[in-house]
């Protein structure tokens, strides 16, 4: 089954706008029902989600954001990103839209880690979360493996190798991440590309790519949370992702209890744009089983 696309160009014109914290913020939101938080990667944005996103509206209401220093946002260069500020920007977001229902979360790589914290701040009572999906992301510090240009952000030359980063080099990045058969396409590389070079995004790169020792001081936090079992998750993961794939998958069994995952073949870091019908398929899966008697088999 092949999922519609929905152009960057159409897409953006469906974007709306609020104030964070005195930087604006683009954000979209669709259909009804049970709130769905979608929270997207690095270095990309919310179109991400887009073969999902009408698919998904048909069923929630889906709400997603540019988060700041991606995409369409405001990028401040004086500005020290974290990952933290990024959870309080959801949370913003869903005020904003008076949203006061539990709200599941499907999430992506750096929305991972930003989906980690909200798990946190559920156990905090700080957010009402209902489930959350992980697609491939560094759930563990120790089994994320970043490829040459996030080692290049975050050596001391960093903010050289940002401002210098072009879509040339964005290619060379994802050849190496997405599956061999499921690579995008020169429009859709264009597309992604103009996303990170908005706003001049290159030249705060080296500041979004602290998020990597976030994570490691944030771990036992976050892993914690996720051992505690309440909140109903599941990773669907690309299994040949060299960053976060199988290797990621292989930990989660290890330190998740009844770990529910699911391995997709052949398919690299960014499974809802390789593989989006499969990514659906699981997905609706896992939220029609919410409903009914659990399961204690785990999907692989």
């Amino acid at each position: 089954m092949a999922l519609a696309e929905i152009p960057l160009c159409v897409w953006r014109k469906r974007g709306q706008t609020f104030v964070f914290r005195g930087q604006t913020i683009r954000y979209w939101t669709a259909g009804q029902g049970e709130p769905l938080l979608l929270i997207h990667g690095f270095p990309t944005a919310s179109w991400d989600w887009h073969y999902l996103w009408q698919p998904l509206a048909q069923r929630y209401r889906v709400i997603a954001c540019d988060m700041l220093g991606f995409g369409d946002s405001a990028k401040p260069v004086n500005h020290e990103y974290s990952l933290l500020e990024q959870a309080d920007l959801q949370q913003a977001l869903l005020a904003h839209l008076n949203v006061e229902q539990p709200v599941h979360v499907l999430a992506h790589d750096y929305g991972d880690s930003v989906a980690q914290e909200l798990l946190a701040r559920h156990y905090e009572t700080r957010i009402d979360l209902a489930s959350c999906v992980f697609l491939n992301g560094g759930l563990f510090p120790e089994t994320h493996r970043p490829v040459l240009m996030q080692k290049l952000l975050l050596s001391p030359l960093g903010w050289m190798i940002g401002r210098a980063f072009t879509r040339d080099g964005l290619v060379k990045s994802f050849r190496q991440i997405f599956g061999p058969q499921t690579r995008p396409s020169e429009s859709e590389m264009d597309d992604f590309w103009g996303l990170i070079d908005s706003n001049h995004g290159p030249r705060i790169m080296h500041k979004l790519i602290a998020y990597i020792p976030e994570r490691r001081v944030q771990r036992e936090r976050w892993v914690s949370a996720m051992q505690r079992g309440e909140v109903p998750l599941r990773v669907i993961d690309g299994e040949v992702d060299p960053i976060s794939g199988a290797h990621m998958v292989k930990r989660y069994r290890e330190l998740i209890p009844e770990p529910d995952t699911v391995l997709l073949p052949d398919i690299g870091h960014y499974p809802q744009t390789e593989a989006p019908a499969q990514v659906l398929k699981h997905y609706q899966e896992f939220r029609d089983r919410l409903v009914s008697p659990p399961r204690k088999a785990a999907c692989s």
